[in-house]
């Protein structure tokens, strides 16, 4: 089993957390001017990277808080996590 960092709780077996899609999508201006494709675009439609990968995570099990982490999709290994209100880590 794979432990997982969470920010607030230090790492914890990957059973405790629930995967939230991909990280740092910016909510629309203005929704309701969005016609019912562009906003099932914005409801559906998400990166499918291969590689370093910027995601959601909430630690369902434990202090149920969410938070963002950058994974290798190909290896699974979390290269960092970092709290919603922390930037995106610039990492070559």
């Amino acid at each position: 089993m794979q432990l997982i960092p969470c920010p607030w709780c230090g790492p914890r077996e990957e059973a405790e957390f629930h995967y939230g899609g991909q990280a740092h999508v910016p909510y629309p201006d203005d929704p309701a001017a969005l016609s019912d494709e562009e906003w099932a675009h914005y409801v559906f439609f998400r990166d499918n990277t291969k590689g370093r990968f910027a995601e959601r995570w909430n630690h369902n099990a434990g202090c149920r808080r969410w938070f963002n982490a950058v994974r290798d999709t190909t290896t699974y290994r979390f290269e960092s996590v970092y709290r919603l209100d922390h930037p995106k880590p610039v990492t070559p």
